[in-house]
């Protein structure tokens, strides 16, 4: 048997050629260099991407750009010059996969559609990830990650009822968006193996965020409901709230499995609830939520939060607290599965990172080192394109370079 230290990653000798910025598209490259693939990130002279400006700022990089763009290499190129379009089409032709996340129709204004780079790469997979897809009356909308998420539906649920909706605290339509795109790609290089031939990937951030909404449609379509905000509840599956602890913070507990809400209610000292046939399955329990939420907070208000944790980890009931940054970083969990992992940023300085996921066996995916320097790349990339001197030198004159 093949030991994992001797296999090569899944997407060894993939060459990705990433033309998006910010988070949608980098974020799909990202995985895709973490299991292997040659990830050769485009960007603009002089300021790269804009992520490198995002959050909080370290010696003039973001420390996101660490997360983000880590196993890449980076060059420079203008893509609005004709120069910098013609290096684009030299890239594609050997490139296996283009990832880009413009507005609809910038690729084509400049001679980089996918028909046009296709012909000379007819293996060549485009994923285009957008606001609102490729097609459609508002395609040429601009739209954000936050934008996606109120038109797939996610941003009306956020919040307590009768308030103003508020944001989940990171890119989550952009981060699932990157997740179809890199399922997307799988399933086109499965196809190419067979057919030889390349496609588009059409991936919408409103889309990627409506595909997580569950029932939500059917429900409406079916019963003439809307699901409508409910704060930290899950109505319809119950009990599964956060409570109130004597220490000021909440507890989050899930007991709406039928036995785990048995001894639950064990736990809290209420088997008159707990033998209640009507509670004796989930239909019955949501139209009875608020009684037994009431119950279980008054339970959870007279004790400690680590109590209230240790008194239902002992009855296997699912419980837990919203961690911050620092429960994360100090999590023994977190440590013994390696997802604290540590990088060397190119000044030398050692960063914590998330780990690699998904998980694999055999041939697990590499962390890489901290994201590159703007234009780090640029030289190494050209001499493989075979690229000579004097030309280089006069496209980094004209600043194409």
């Amino acid at each position: 048997m093949t030991s994992p230290a001797s296999r090569q990653l899944p997407l060894a000798g993939l060459k990705v050629l990433e033309l998006g910025q910010l988070i949608a598209g980098p974020f799909a490259t990202k995985m895709l260099g973490e299991f292997g693939a040659d990830v050769i990130k485009v960007e603009p002279p002089g300021t790269g991407d804009p992520l490198r400006k995002w959050r909080i700022i370290e010696d003039g990089t973001s420390l996101w750009w660490h997360v983000q763009s880590r196993t890449k290499r980076s060059m420079t190129l203008d893509l609005r010059s004709e120069e910098g379009q013609a290096m684009v089409r030299r890239l594609a032709a050997e490139a296996d996969v283009l990832v880009e996340n413009f507005r609809p129709g910038t690729l084509e204004g400049w001679g980089l559609g996918y028909e046009a780079l296709a012909e000379h790469n007819p293996g060549l997979i485009m994923v285009r990830v957008s606001g609102f897809g490729q097609t459609g009356p508002y395609r040429d909308k601009p739209g954000f990650g936050v934008i996606g998420e109120a038109m797939g539906g996610l941003r009306y649920l956020t919040g307590q009822p009768g308030e103003p909706s508020v944001r989940v605290g990171v890119s989550i339509g952009d981060s699932l968006s990157a997740l179809y795109a890199v399922i997307g790609t799988l399933l086109a290089l499965q196809e190419r193996s067979r057919s030889g031939l390349g496609q588009q990937i059409d991936v919408a951030l409103y889309e990627s965020v409506f595909a997580m909404m569950e029932s939500l449609l059917p429900e409406y379509d079916a019963a003439g409901q809307v699901r409508e905000p409910s704060g930290s509840a899950l109505p319809g599956i119950t009990p599964s709230n956060a409570y109130r602890t004597r220490s000021g913070d909440y507890v989050l507990i899930a007991g709406n499995g039928d036995s785990i809400f048995k001894r639950l209610m064990g736990v809290i000292g209420r088997a008159d609830l707990a033998e209640d046939p009507d509670l004796a399955h989930n239909d019955g329990r949501s139209r009875q939520a608020e009684r037994i939420d009431a119950a279980i907070e008054a339970w959870t208000l007279e004790r400690d939060r680590d109590a209230i944790l240790a008194a239902l980890d002992d009855a296997r009931v699912p419980a837990g607290y919203p961690y911050t940054a620092a429960d994360i970083a100090n999590d023994p969990h977190y440590l013994a599965r390696e997802m604290i992992q540590t990088i060397t940023r190119p000044d030398g300085k050692p960063l914590r990172v998330p780990g690699v996921l998904p998980r694999l066996s055999a041939t697990p995916g590499r962390l890489g080192e901290g994201g590159p320097a703007l234009g780090q790349h640029t030289d190494e990339v050209l001499d493989e394109l075979g690229i000579d001197p004097e030309t280089r030198a006069k496209l980094r004159d004209a600043g194409i370079i």
